[in-house]
């Protein structure tokens, strides 16, 4: 199965609840984090919420 590597690349500050709680499930605290998920819908709709503030790569 695919996984995604999320890294942060912006700063939460100044963003919705709702999107720094997002950053928080998936396990990144600060910029430069990086967390690789299984590639399942609910990572995916998680990363579309954060979509500004990360960026995303499949890996293998």
């Amino acid at each position: 199965m695919a996984r995604l590597k999320v890294t942060q690349t912006r700063s939460a500050i100044g963003g919705k609840q709702n999107q720094r709680d997002t950053l928080r499930t998936l396990g990144l605290k600060r910029i430069g984090d990086v967390v690789v998920k299984e590639d399942r819908p609910e990572i995916r709709g998680m990363v579309r919420t954060v979509t500004h503030l990360v960026a995303v790569e499949e890996v293998e």
